[in-house]
C-alpha cells in the first residue's frame, strides 16, 4: 500500500471530494500542507467551503482531470471501476488509496485515535463525544458524519493527540482504521448490497474489535446478541453499556420532558450513580450518551464537565432536527433510512406533544428498500399518517423492480393511512391541505427529502 509521508506533503486528488467524510479529509490534508484538489458531480455547501480554502474542485468526473502532476488519488467505495477518473488513474499507474486506508494512515499520527462504529447512532455519538472533549479543553481533531453547530461544520483540526472519527462498516472500510479506543453501538442488518447476511456483518465487527491494541479499550453495547462472539479473546479491555442492569453502565429512573428529552440516573463502574439530562429525544439517545460517558470516564474527563456537555448538546443537522413551525405544525427532519432508525425516531416523537404525527419518508436505495420492505412498513406504522416520496437512488439504478408504490401497498395492508406522490410539489400541496395546528411533521430519509419541510417553511 502507498504510504503518505506527512513530513513531505505531495499533491493529492480526491474523487468524490464533496462527500461529508472526503471533504473533511481534504481539509485536513490541505491544513497539513498537501496540495489538494478533487472532483464531484455538482457544487454543494461542502465544495464551496473547500474552494474558499483554495482547494480546486472540478465539477464532473473526467479523465482529463487526472494529470501527471498528481502524486496520489483517493477514492470512496461509491466510485466504481468504470468511473473515468478511476480508469485514468490506473492507466497512469498513479498510487491510489481508499478513503479508509487514508484514514488509517492519518490516525497513526495521534496518540489516542478513537473510532466510533455501529449500524446506527454513529454521528450522534461522535457529536456527543466531541462536545465532551471540547468542553474538557482537550483540543481534539474531530471527524463527524454531519454538521455540528459548535464547530461550524463536519471537521475540527486540533493540536492534541486526541483524534475522533466515525467508523462505517460499509465495504469493510473501518478495517483499514488504526484505533486505540473503539466503540460498537449496535450490530444489525444493513448494507446488504455488500454484506451477505447478519453473520457476515458480525464477522466484520469482530475484525474491527481485533484492531484494538492490548493497551486499548472496546466500549460495546452489552445487549448485542451473542456478545462473546465479538469480545472473547480480545487483547484489549472491554467495557459494556446497556439499558438493563448487567452492563458496566446502565440507566434507571428514566423520565421524559414534554419534548421527549430524557433524564436518567446512570449506574457506572464502582457502583457510582450520576444524573444526566439530555436535549435530544428518545431512548436510543440514552444508549448513545452512555457510550460517550464511558469514553469520557476512560479518558478521565471530570464528571461535571461530561454532565454539562451532554446537557448542552442539542443535536446534529438532520438528527431529529427542529426546522420550524408553520400554521402550528411542528416540522422536524431526520436522517433515518433503516427500519431500526425509523422505529427509534418515531418512538422518540411519541414523547413529544402533538395531535397527529405525519411522516414523509423517502426510501434510500432500491436494494435497501427491497431487502427490508416488510420491516420498513412495520416501522412506519408508528406514525399516524405516512406519505411516501420516490426512492432516492443514490449509487444505484432501478434493476430490482421495487418502488415506493410497492412499499405503500405493504403499509396499507397493515391498516395504516399511506399516500404516495411522485413529486415533492405534490407532497407539499397535500401537506398544506391536510396538516393542522398541533400536528407534527417529520421528513425522513438519507436523500433530499429535507427540502420538503424547508420549502413549506419558506427556507
Amino acid at each position: 500500500m502507498y504510504k503518505l509521508d506527512f513530513s513531505n506533503p505531495v499533491s493529492v486528488y480526491f474523487v468524490g471530494i464533496g462527500g461529508v467524510s472526503m471533504s473533511a479529509l481534504a481539509k485536513l490534508l490541505a491544513d497539513a500542507g498537501f496540495q489538494v484538489s478533487g472532483s464531484d458531480r455538482a457544487p454543494s455547501a461542502l465544495t464551496t467551503v473547500l474552494e474558499e480554502k483554495g482547494i480546486q474542485v472540478f465539477y464532473g468526473q473526467r479523465a482529463e482531470n487526472i494529470t501527471d502532476s498528481i502524486d496520489c488519488v483517493i477514492f470512496t467505495s461509491a466510485i466504481h471501476p468504470d468511473n473515468p477518473e478511476y480508469i485514468a488513474a490506473h492507466e497512469r499507474q498513479l498510487p491510489c488509496l481508499t478513503r479508509g486506508e487514508l484514514m488509517g494512515q492519518i490516525m497513526r499520527n495521534y496518540h489516542t485515535p478513537i473510532a466510533i462504529s455501529g449500524t446506527h447512532g454513529k454521528t450522534t455519538t461522535t457529536s456527543m463525544v466531541s462536545e465532551i472533549l471540547l468542553a474538557a479543553d482537550t483540543d481534539p481533531t474531530l471527524f463527524i458524519g454531519g454538521i455540528l453547530k459548535d464547530i461550524g461544520g463536519n471537521i475540527r483540526i486540533g493540536k492534541s493527540g486526541y483524534f475522533v472519527t466515525e467508523a462505517c462498516e460499509y465495504t469493510n472500510s473501518f478495517l483499514d482504521f488504526s484505533p486505540k479506543i473503539g466503540i460498537i453501538l449496535n450490530i444489525g442488518e444493513d448494507h446488504l448490497d455488500f454484506f451477505k447476511d447478519l453473520d457476515d456483518i458480525r464477522h466484520s465487527f469482530r475484525r474491527f474489535a481485533e484492531l484494538l491494541p492490548a493497551d486499548g479499550c472496546l466500549i460495546i453495547n452489552g445487549e448485542i446478541e451473542n456478545l462473546k462472539e465479538i469480545t472473547d479473546g480480545l487483547a484489549c479491555r472491554v467495557v459494556t453499556f446497556g439499558l438493563n442492569a448487567g452492563s458496566d453502565y446502565y440507566p434507571s429512573d428514566i423520565l421524559y420532558d414534554e419534548s421527549g428529552h430524557p433524564g436518567f440516573t446512570l449506574h457506572g463502574l464502582e457502583d457510582s450513580e450520576r444524573r444526566f439530562t439530555l436535549q435530544v429525544p428518545g431512548e436510543h439517545n440514552i444508549c448513545n450518551a452512555m457510550a460517550a460517558i464511558a469514553l469520557a470516564d476512560l479518558l478521565a474527563v471530570d464528571s461535571a464537565v461530561t454532565t454539562a456537555a451532554l446537557h448542552h448538546y442539542t443535536g446534529t443537522d438532520r438528527r431529529f432536527e427542529y426546522k420550524g413551525t408553520i400554521g402550528g405544525v411542528t416540522v422536524i427532519d431526520d436522517y433515518a433510512h433503516h427500519p431500526t432508525e425509523i422505529t427509534a425516531t418515531l418512538k422518540a416523537a411519541a414523547n413529544y406533544a402533538h395531535k397527529t404525527l405525519w411522516c414523509v419518508f423517502q426510501p434510500h436505495t432500491y436494494s435497501r428498500t427491497k431487502a427490508f420492505l416488510q420491516e420498513f412498513a412495520r416501522a412506519l406504522t408508528l406514525a399516524d399518517k405516512v406519505v411516501l416520496a420516490d426512492i432516492y437512488a443514490a449509487r444505484e439504478t432501478d434493476t430490482l423492480g421495487i418502488s415506493s408504490e410497492t412499499l405503500q401497498k405493504e403499509i396499507l395492508a397493515l391498516g395504516k393511512d399511506c399516500y404516495y406522490f411522485p413529486t415533492f410539489d405534490e407532497i407539499e400541496n397535500f401537506l398544506l391541505e391536510n396538516c393542522i395546528n398541533g400536528d407534527m411533521l417529520i421528513t425522513m430519509g438519507a436523500g433530499d427529502v429535507v427540502k420538503i419541510g424547508e420549502n413549506l417553511l419558506g427556507k
